[in-house]
C-alpha cells in the first residue's frame, strides 16, 4: 500500500478547495471536480483560470459556485491514482466500510475520497438547491471533447445543450464512480472529456464547458457573457460539429495483470471495419467484431479498460424512450412473468433471464434501466428515473415536463 507521507491530510484539505464563490442573489449550486485521477490535470488548470477570472469580475452571479480539487496526492505525482483508482471507489458498501475503519488504515485514495465525501455532504447541507456536478476528465488517446451520462432525462436535458457528443451506458460497465454515485442520489450530474492529457486544448475545451455551464445551470446570465457565442464555437469546433448521442455496446476489460497494448493510430470516434486489429491482448490479437466505432482506446500503463465501442442513438429512439418514462411504462413490468421489484423503494427489477427471455437489454435501456449480471440467469436494474429529483430543477429554462 502507497502510503502518501509527503503532506498531511488537514493541509491536503486545505488545498482542495479550488475556489468558491457565493452570489448575493438566490440561485442553484453548481460544484465542479478536476483531477480526480492524477494524471489528468486540464480540469484543475481550468477551473484555477475561471475562478481568477470570476474573482475579478463585476458579473452578477445567483447562487454558489465551488470548485474541488480531486487527487491531490496523484496529482502532485501525475500518476492516474497510487493505491486505488478514486474514480471506481464510490459505492454505498464501500464507503460504509471506509467510515467505520481507522484513518491510519485507509489507502491513499481512501483518504481522499473521505475528504471529497465529507466536502460533498457539507454542501448539501449549507449550500441552496438544485444542485449540478460537473467532474472533469481526458483521456489517454486523441478525441472530440464529449460528456458522459448516467441515463436519466435530467441529465439528457442539461447535457444536450453542449454542442459536444454524449455517450449514454457507461455506468453499465463501470463499478464506482463518483458521478454515479452522486447521481444515484438524483442530481444533475454530468462527466466531461476535454481532450487528450496534458494537451493545451483539453485545458480551452473545459474553459469553455464551464463558462457554458455557468450559464446553462442559472448561476450567470448568458447577456453578461460576451464570450458566450466564442465559447459554444471553441466546443462545437473542437467536437468537429459531433452532437450525436451515443451508448456503449461494448468494453474491453483489462486487469494490471494483464499484459494489453493498444496498437497506435486509433482515436475515440473512429468508424472502424469488420476485422481491423485493435490490440494485443496477452498475445492475442483483438479484432473488431463487426462494423462499430472505437471509443477511450488505451494508451497508458493505469486503467482496466482496453477500449470501448459504442454506436449512435437514433433521435426517435431517444423522443419514444423520454415519452414512455414521462408516462411510467415501466411500473407493470413487475406484474410480468420472470421480473419483480427487488427492493421496496421500486429502483431496482430482478429479472429472471429463463423466465423473461422475450426482452432484451435494448428494451430495459428505453426505459432508463441498466444491468449488472448478478448470476447466468439473473440482472438486477437500476433505473435512475424514480430516483431523479425532476421536482428540484423544474423551473430550470432546459427541463421538459
Amino acid at each position: 500500500m502507497n502510503k502518501f507521507q509527503t503532506r498531511s491530510i488537514e493541509k491536503l484539505k486545505a488545498e482542495r478547495i479550488i475556489g468558491h464563490i457565493s452570489g448575493e442573489e438566490t440561485g442553484p449550486t453548481l460544484v465542479f471536480f478536476g483531477g480526480i485521477h492524477g494524471n489528468e490535470p486540464s480540469g484543475v488548470e481550468a477551473l484555477e483560470n475561471v475562478f481568477r477570472q470570476l474573482k475579478g469580475s463585476e458579473l452578477q452571479i445567483k447562487g454558489s459556485i465551488i470548485g474541488i480539487k480531486g487527487n491531490i496526492p496523484a496529482l502532485l505525482k501525475k500518476k492516474r491514482f497510487l493505491d486505488d483508482d478514486l474514480n471506481r471507489i464510490w459505492t454505498h458498501a464501500g464507503i460504509d466500510k471506509i467510515e467505520q475503519r481507522n484513518h491510519k488504515e485507509l489507502s491513499v485514495e481512501e483518504n481522499e475520497l473521505t475528504i471529497i465525501y465529507r466536502l460533498i455532504s457539507d454542501i448539501f447541507k449549507t449550500e441552496p438547491a438544485p444542485y449540478y456536478f460537473i467532474d472533469f476528465h481526458t483521456t489517454s488517446s486523441p478525441t472530440l471533447p464529449f460528456i458522459t451520462i448516467n441515463d436519466a432525462l435530467i441529465n439528457r436535458e442539461f447535457a444536450r445543450l453542449f454542442p459536444v457528443p454524449v455517450i449514454l451506458g457507461i455506468e453499465e460497465y463501470l463499478e464506482g464512480p463518483m458521478l454515479s454515485y452522486i447521481n444515484e442520489k438524483g442530481y444533475v450530474a454530468v462527466g466531461f472529456e476535454s481532450g487528450q492529457h496534458f494537451t493545451a486544448e483539453a485545458v480551452t475545451n473545459s474553459i469553455s464547458f464551464i463558462w457554458l455551464a455557468l450559464i446553462y445551470a442559472g448561476i450567470i446570465d448568458k447577456e453578461e457573457v460576451p464570450d458566450y457565442k466564442k465559447h459554444r464555437n471553441v466546443l462545437s469546433t473542437a467536437a468537429k460539429g459531433n452532437t450525436i448521442f451515443y451508448e456503449i455496446i461494448h468494453r474491453h476489460r483489462i486487469t494490471q495483470a494483464d499484459n494489453f497494448k493498444m496498437f497506435p493510430g486509433f482515436s475515440s470516434f473512429d468508424k472502424l471495419p469488420k476485422g481491423i486489429t485493435l490490440a494485443n491482448h496477452n498475445g492475442e490479437e483483438i479484432t473488431a467484431y463487426k462494423d462499430t466505432i472505437v471509443f477511450m482506446p488505451l494508451y497508458q500503463v493505469q486503467g482496466e479498460e482496453g477500449f470501448f465501442l459504442i454506436r449512435p442513438i437514433p433521435s426517435w429512439i431517444l423522443s419514444f424512450s423520454a415519452f414512455l418514462r414521462r408516462i411510467k411504462f415501466d411500473s407493470f413490468l413487475a406484474s410480468l412473468p420472470g421480473i419483480s421489484w427487488s427492493n421496496s423503494s421500486k429502483e431496482k427489477l430482478m429479472v429472471n433471464l429463463k423466465v423473461a427471455r422475450f426482452f432484451n437489454k435494448p428494451f430495459f435501456h428505453l426505459l432508463g434501466y441498466r444491468n449488472r449480471m448478478v448470476d447466468e440467469t439473473h440482472l438486477i436494474l437500476y433505473n435512475r428515473e424514480r430516483a431523479a429529483k425532476n421536482e428540484m430543477y423544474k423551473d430550470a429554462f432546459w427541463y421538459k415536463k
